[in-house]
């Protein structure tokens, strides 16, 4: 079954996106012209991600979103960070950050309660966030008017490493201000 092992490795290589069993499944089914059992998949991939937490490879198989993606290990990290800085064009800005944010946890939103949270016009900020598919339309609202609805995109996931939205910090996990208005240190 080691052949089973690099049809899956390539085929999680080549996806832009992080692929799910069921994809693989489907894939190597029509290339075999035979059923693949789940069970010989999802050992596969437990060899592939035990193979790929080796020192001697630079990357790992990691779950995410929903599928299987290849990343760099943390070690490598100012390498990329370097490639990183070459790409900034990419970068989402502090507006577009704040957008996300209020998306993520507010969604499914209309662009009204958006801005009514930050004050200010947010058409940019949503057009940007749409082109780069981190938020997606998810509807219409029954409101006057029926305004657009939106929330995060499996993109949105994949690019901030999480598999759902409950990973998502909550207010709780924030360090609160040594030296609040009101707090006694006594």
């Amino acid at each position: 079954m080691d052949f089973l092992h690099r049809h899956i490795e390539a085929l999680v290589f080549c996806s832009s996106d992080p692929l799910g069993l069921e994809e693989i499944q489907k894939c190597l089914t029509e290339m075999f012209e035979s059923e693949v059992p789940m069970e010989h998949l999802e050992f596969a991939v437990a060899a592939l991600q035990e193979k790929f937490q080796a020192d001697e490879h630079a990357f790992s198989l990691e779950k995410l979103a929903g599928g299987y993606q290849f990343l760099t290990k943390p070690a490598y990290q100012s390498s990329i960070s370097i490639l990183q800085k070459h790409q900034s064009q990419k970068r989402l800005s502090t507006a577009q950050l704040e957008t996300l944010s209020i998306i993520a946890y507010k969604q499914p939103v209309t662009k009204s309660e958006i801005e009514q949270i930050r004050g200010v016009n947010c058409d940019y900020s949503v057009q940007k966030l749409l082109e780069k598919s981190l938020v997606a339309i998810k509807g219409k609202s029954e409101g006057i008017g029926r305004p657009i609805l939106y929330g995060t995109s499996p993109k949105f996931m994949e690019y901030f490493g999480i598999n759902d939205l409950s990973e998502l910090p909550q207010p709780r996990d924030f360090k609160t201000e040594e030296n609040e208005i009101g707090n006694q240190n006594d």
